[in-house]
């Protein structure tokens, strides 16, 4: 099998890789190639320890280059998109990057497999694109009311998905994960920021009253939820992927500030994100139906991530000196 992973030098699609690649899965040995642009937060030494490894095959570019598509995508089984500029406050910033890529980029990545007659098409989407929620969970049936411009055009994504989907009969799922965390994930996210900022003695921040709420899924329960629905997923079918971890990001803090030895005198409050979602909520139970669960308990999960990042300084110190 050929699977080309988009993005898959970024956090969760070169984890995916990785575990492709050890026949994690139980799938046999899949050839790999990976297209990813190599911004800010793509890394080629995410995948430096398979750098030498036959099955994989890497290729700088861009999702929206539709001649580049044309040249990769014959071979090609199944394709996992992964590619996403994907960090809320930079979109609050300057949206404009995120509708290229999040919107133009997946229409166009779309078309060149449906003309390539690819067989397989998983698209990686999102929780925030339903908005927030007060109780309850999100069903896939739950309309889209996206508050953010990263989540507006993610929602934009899976909008043209389903539009191939329907229109085209293209085999095309897609999964909305809940939060994400583990090795390898960019310093500006949460969780490698508060690690590596009090690993570094510098203060985190606290957005408002702490008390917004994420469900926190660990990359690797992620991933393993991805092969599922490319391996059993119904054509133009949605499937949510959840950790099963709901946290305020107070109670998320706490449990850094405690893996860190350090204590609430390195938090500073700061002013609360424009738009800023309450609570996210997956019910998941239509992919538990396929035989997921998530495997790695938090608290395991982020005790081995802080291990990560303590023993890999080499990888994030450049990340952090060449923003600060």
């Amino acid at each position: 099998m050929h699977v080309l992973v988009t993005g898959g030098a970024g956090f969760i699609g070169s984890n995916y890789v990785r575990r492709t690649l050890e026949n994690h899965y139980g799938t046999g040995h899949a050839t790999v190639t990976v297209l990813d642009k190599l911004t800010y937060a793509g890394n080629r030494a995410n995948l430096a320890p398979f750098a030498d490894n036959p099955l994989l095959r890497f290729v700088q570019g861009d999702i929206g280059d539709a001649q580049l598509l044309t040249r990769l995508l014959p071979s090609v089984d199944a394709v996992v998109n992964f590619a996403a500029e994907s960090h809320v406050d930079r979109s609050i910033d300057s949206a404009a990057e995120f509708v290229a890529t999040n919107v133009a980029g997946t229409q166009t990545l779309l078309q060149a497999a449906l003309d390539a007659g690819v067989p397989r098409f998983v698209h990686v989407s999102t929780d925030e694109v339903y908005g927030s929620i007060d109780t309850g969970s999100w069903t896939e049936e739950w309309p889209l009311e996206p508050n953010s411009p990263y989540a507006a055009t993610k929602a934009g994504a899976d909008l043209m998905v389903r539009a191939y989907a329907r229109t085209h009969r293209m085999n095309v799922s897609i999964t909305r994960c809940s939060n994400n965390y583990g090795p390898y994930q960019f310093p500006e996210k949460v969780v490698p920021l508060f690690v590596t900022s009090l690993m570094q003695g510098a203060t985190v921040p606290l957005y408002g009253d702490g008390l917004n709420i994420r469900d926190w899924l660990h990359v690797d329960d992620h991933c393993r939820g991805i092969q599922l629905v490319l391996e059993r997923g119904a054509p133009g079918e949605i499937y949510h992927i959840g950790g099963g971890q709901e946290l305020t990001n107070r109670e998320l803090t706490e449990r850094i500030l405690q893996a860190l030895g350090s204590d609430w005198s390195s938090v500073r409050q700061v002013a609360d994100r424009k738009g800023h979602d309450r609570r996210y909520s997956l019910d998941d139970s239509k992919l538990r139906a396929l035989g997921y669960r998530p495997e790695v308990p938090f608290e395991e999960g982020l005790a081995t991530t802080v291990a990560w990042y303590r023993d890999n300084t080499d990888w994030w110190q450049p990340i952090t000196a060449a923003a600060a």
